[in-house]
């Protein structure tokens, strides 16, 4: 059986990244999702298991410490990871593994899972990214300036990925990065 590849789609906050890795999963019957764990409240409607791992600062740090993350990261004063151990079961099963995370955590992917395929998601304009992030209101404006600054940072860091798509309409977007599933990791942009 063939090893599965290992797909990191990422990007700034509002850019669409959990929109287009929905898509792209109903894109490829072989392509799975890691299902992230976090330290953050559980928001209305969301479901264990499905939408994250909701964890205890007590029982992330546990697995931390057993290694048990592939990556991890502090985002806004909470805990991100992506569990080491169903990653590694679906790879050696031959499936993709799609992991939609933040430019930090793709950063230490990247580190150590360098055959990893990274995706970078961009806005179509900084102007559009700002009102995606206006338009959610989950924000007050100082947590909103916040996650501006992060982002323009975090778009300086589009360079050190395999593929950049600009995220203009969902179902382009998608067709783009299977065109890049499709044809294989290169390297550079």
């Amino acid at each position: 059986m063939t090893q599965g590849r290992l797909i990191v789609l990422s990007g700034p906050s509002g850019v669409g990244k959990t929109t287009v890795g929905q898509a792209l999963l109903h894109s490829r019957a072989r392509l799975v999702r890691s299902v992230s764990a976090t330290t953050r409240p559980r928001r209305v409607g969301e479901r264990q298991g499905r939408d994250y791992h909701f964890m205890t600062e007590k029982t992330f740090a546990a697995l931390l410490k057993r290694d048990g993350f592939l990556e991890h990261a502090d985002v806004y004063g909470l805990h991100y990871g992506t569990p080491k151990s169903p990653v590694m079961k679906a790879l050696k099963q031959g499936r993709d593994v799609l992991l939609v995370i933040d430019v930090q955590g793709a950063a230490l992917v990247r580190k150590t899972f360098p055959e990893a395929l990274l995706v970078f998601l961009a806005p179509p304009s900084w102007r559009e990214l700002v009102r995606r992030l206006k338009g959610r209101g989950t924000e007050d404006p100082k947590a909103l300036k916040r996650r501006l600054a992060t982002a323009r940072r975090e778009m300086a860091q589009a360079r050190r990925y395999d593929a950049v798509i600009v995220n203009d309409r969902v179902p382009a977007a998608v067709r783009r990065i299977l065109r890049v599933l499709d044809r294989g990791p290169s390297p550079g942009v």
